[in-house]
């Protein structure tokens, strides 16, 4: 292919580029609704669409009411594919209608502008629909290079206008003659993407209503001799006083285990929110659609036999997921425990789980695993750790984490939510809500089923680094998510961060009267990243006076196994008031020569006396205190601090301004993907490594240069070699993905054009061929870095910032990050590596141009995320001397994608 400079392909007509697949989103009804593309077979039903419609809202959509012009706009839409069109569906009808038509001057011949319409359904108005089909609509044209966007509005129009003006995007409107012309960006900023997600968080929490704080709930699949899972959810939910109505959904009797039954949905008398539905799968189908042509508009299926037994299954739960989208109906499940809502107003227990459920409190909780859900319910309860609402997500056909978190955003009664998930159905997104989460409010999660074996195919050093493990850990650092690493660990975090203060800093406490457990916990901090300070001379000596010990007055402080119980307590109060720590461990373990129970009353009296700073208590030696006010209560020292460590992290995340993230350019996101699919036409299924003069052209508008000059053969390398002036390096640009120094393709420190030739024919000679391209270079000084691109399975794109050189591997020093990268995202990474100190001039050296090294690696995030043909790319070594960064060699792989794009929703739903 040609390796000239990336255009935009000229023309009329869309570019070749994928489509996006349905996408399901949620009304401000709390209703679901497909957004997919228009197909021929949508004719009859678009026809529908614009006959049913009003006469005002034909004349608001034609500027005038003739049903004949509207019926020839539909002709014309389905018979030209150059008119982008979107189609929108509730309950299984197509209700609305987006079309961008490309816009060509007398003399420009690419596609930038277009001109879209939009028409909604008169029983779908002001539910947000059209705002939603514009979303997608600008994201598709976003995709294919469209800047800027037109629309003739009628000035009675409000809610159009309303509709656009509030979308988000940048506009002007110019009025003439009742007519107003609203000119619009598609450029995606920040504010707009945080201006749509606000908008589904709160259609979320609408839509999940049902199932959060159902007001009824009838249970299909209840056995009438108590037996069965159906039956055990009866109990649960009679047992825990739930304050609603229950019915029972049984074909042949009135009445099952004390509860009215009705032989379907449609003869219960009064309306049901919530359906549980525990039939055999073969069977729940037909439950499900009883219950949507009830009303019902949530469901929990716990039955199983679906997705997790092989393709029969995987069909049954195909057929209810479509269903449950087209039926508007939020699905749990199948194959799970069930739910809790646990609010004292509610008290719904519709969960097969044989214990009681936790006390009432703020922890949302989700569990992809129902067993994994009952040890966390367990725990819980047996630490005292309140629950708001729990829901196992089980094989998470319809209703997601994504979903929850959005739906948890603005709940006032939900102060932390915590996940167990074994897969990311749509990580990006996941990403963007759990950093929005965590900004109001802690999210702890625990990630089952990571394998650390990296990418089995994979040659670059990136790619052999890169792991599940360091995806989701990339994936939490930077989304402000505490991760943990089992379920002890998580309801542990969670217990503080639901019972505590957030704690300021680092700055621990210790107290306790057995000195050798004051200094374990003293080590443990430090392997928690947090600081036991050195106490003042005011406080030891205040110290001195209280616990009679020598060395009782520093931190840890010993006050001894005697210690009266109102000492103790004044050691306390003197800690807390002093303003030298963040948090306060204390140790009480029982004695013969002390009461311990006396002594953890007297720490309650102190603890309500301050309670900006978090206190946490382990009572040891058989020590029973139950729950005392105030103190949160361990089992360990070692889960009290780690607790802590949790809580510290978490802050000093929050502690970093929010950093704005680069913002795509139509035009050239196009002009590359172009060039991608162009390049990839006639690849092999695993695609192919780029020669060093195409991968330059790839990487040049994103503002990564690779060094030198692209020569081909032994005398035009000589030549390349003179231009740049000795001494220089060369290397082979076309290995095929090998290691250039590995394969001995590389000469450095060349001084003139002799030698500069020699090495080329020694490079030809070894590969028993024409060497091809040669890359001729300056020699470069400064700290050797790596740079590179992979892409996860689960996680897409993932960016490695690491030391670089032929050691980069041996070095191990390297940090993964999800892109989109802001700036604060690549500064964090790069001051992490071991071989920060050099960067920052170690010892007296010249420190190296850091700032620079930041922007290539947001720019490298930026060519991750909006080129998917990206399958590998390294970038190594990168050189970073004092005043710029040099990109000194690059191997690059493109693979073929069906990823539609940068711009576009994706599905939100997998369907398997």
């Amino acid at each position: 292919m040609s390796t000239s400079a990336i255009t935009p392909a000229a023309g009329p007509g869309w570019p070749e580029l994928p489509l996006p697949g349905p996408a399901d989103v949620v009304l401000a009804d709390g209703r679901l609704a497909v957004i997919r593309s228009l197909t021929p077979a949508d004719g009859p039903a678009l026809f529908a669409l614009h006959d049913e419609v009003s006469d005002d809202a034909l004349r608001m959509r034609f500027f005038n009411v003739s049903r004949p012009a509207a019926r020839s706009y539909v002709e014309h839409v389905l018979a030209h594919p150059d008119t982008l069109a979107l189609v929108a569906e509730v309950d299984g009808r197509l209700v609305g209608f987006a079309t961008a038509e490309p816009i060509y001057g007398d003399t420009v011949d690419t596609l930038d502008t277009v001109e879209i319409a939009l028409l909604v359904s008169d029983a779908h108005h002001g539910q947000g629909l059209g705002t939603l089909l514009l979303e997608h609509l600008f994201a598709v044209a976003r995709d294919r290079g469209v800047r800027r966007v037109e629309a003739d509005v009628l000035v009675e129009n409000h809610p159009m206008l309303e509709v656009l003006a509030h979308a988000g995007f940048g506009l002007t409107q110019h009025p003439d003659r009742g007519v107003v012309t609203v000119n619009l960006t598609t450029t995606s900023t920040p504010a707009l993407q945080y201006a749509a997600d606000r908008r589904e968080f709160q259609a979320q929490s609408r839509s999940l209503a049902p199932l959060l704080a159902p007001r009824s709930v009838g249970v299909a699949g209840v056995r009438s001799d108590g037996t069965g899972v159906g039956a055990a959810v009866v109990r649960s939910i009679a047992s825990n006083g739930y304050a609603g109505r229950m019915v029972v959904i049984h074909p042949r009797h009135g009445s099952v285990a004390g509860v009215r039954a009705y032989p379907s949905f449609r003869d219960v008398p009064h309306p049901v929110d919530l359906a549980v539905i525990a039939v055999p799968a073969e069977l729940t189908a037909s439950a499900l659609e009883d219950a949507a042509a009830a009303g019902v508009r949530a469901a929990v299926v716990i039955s199983s036999g679906f997705g997790e037994l092989g393709p029969q299954g995987k069909d049954l739960q195909r057929e209810l997921s479509v269903l449950a989208r087209t039926r508007g109906v939020r699905l749990v499940g199948p194959n799970c425990l069930g739910v809790l809502a646990n609010d004292p107003a509610i008290r719904l227990n519709a969960t097969f789980n044989a214990q009681q459920p936790p006390p009432p409190g703020g922890l949302a909780v989700a569990s992809q695993s129902g067993g994994v859900g009952v040890v966390l319910l367990d725990r819980a309860r047996e630490l005292g750790l309140g629950v708001r609402s729990f829901v196992s997500l089980g094989n998470t056909a319809d209703v997601s984490s994504n979903d929850l978190l959005a739906a948890w955003f603005d709940d006032p009664g939900v102060s932390a939510a915590a996940l167990y998930l074994e897969s990311f159905g749509n990580a990006r997104k996941f990403a963007r809500f759990a950093h929005r989460f965590s900004e109001r409010k802690p999210l702890l999660a625990v990630v089952g089923g990571r394998s650390k074996p990296g990418r089995a195919g994979g040659v670059s050093h990136t790619a052999a680094a890169a792991s599940s493990v360091v995806a989701v850990e990339a994936l939490f650092a930077q989304s402000g998510v505490i991760g943990c690493v089992d379920t002890d660990d998580l309801v542990e975090a969670a217990l503080l961060l639901t019972e505590q203060p957030l704690p300021a800093g680092p700055r621990l406490g210790v107290l306790s009267n057995a000195g050798g457990m004051g200094i374990l916990v003293a080590d443990a901090a430090e392997t928690c990243h947090l600081v036991v300070p050195e106490f003042s001379a005011a406080l030891s000596d205040l110290l001195a006076g209280l616990v009679h010990e020598t060395s009782g007055t520093t931190n840890p402080i010993d006050a001894g196994a005697g210690v009266a119980p109102e000492r103790m307590a004044a050691a306390l109060d003197a800690v807390l008031s002093s303003g030298e720590v963040d948090a306060v461990v204390t140790v009480v373990v029982a004695t013969g020569v002390t009461d311990g129970v006396e002594i953890v009353r007297r720490l309650e009296e102190v603890r309500a006396r301050h309670p900006q700073i978090p206190v946490l208590l382990v009572p040891l030696g058989g020590l029973d205190v139950g729950h005392p006010e105030g103190l949160t209560t361990y089992d360990s020292p070692a889960a009290a601090v780690r607790a802590v460590g949790h809580a510290v992290s978490y802050v000093q995340w929050r502690a970093v301004p929010a950093a704005p993230l680069p913002v795509p350019d139509p035009t050239v996101v196009l002009a590359v993907r172009q060039w991608c699919r162009a390049a990839l036409q006639d690849a092999p299924t695993e695609g192919r490594w780029l020669a060093a003069s195409e991968a330059r052209h790839l990487l040049g508008p994103y503002g990564l240069r690779l060094l030198g000059r692209v020569a081909t053969g032994a005398d035009g390398a000589a030549e390349a070699a003179t231009r740049i002036g000795f001494p220089v390096a060369v290397k082979v640009g076309d290995t095929g993905g090998a290691h250039k120094s590995e394969k001995r393709l590389v000469r450095t420190g060349l001084t003139s054009a002799a030698a500069v030739r020699l090495a080329v024919s020694g490079f030809e000679l070894h590969l028993g061929r024409a060497a091809g391209e040669v890359l001729v270079q300056p020699m470069e000084s400064g700290v050797e870095m790596a740079l590179g691109v992979v892409r996860d399975p689960t996680m897409g794109p993932l960016v490695m910032v690491a030391a670089g050189g032929v050691a980069t591997d041996l070095w191990a020093d390297r940090a993964f990050l999800l892109p989109p990268i802001s700036l604060a995202d690549a500064q964090h990474a790069v001051r992490g590596l071991r071989i920060w100190p050099l960067l920052e001039g170690y010892r007296g050296g010249r420190a190296a141009d850091v700032a620079d090294l930041e922007r290539l690696v947001v720019d490298l995030g930026r060519l991750a995320v909006e080129v998917p043909e990206i399958a590998e790319l390294d970038l190594n070594p990168v050189i970073v001397g004092s005043s710029s960064c040099s990109i000194v060699d690059v191997r690059l792989r493109l693979a073929s994608t069906d990823d539609p794009g940068v711009g576009t929703p994706r599905q939100l739903r997998r369907i398997e």
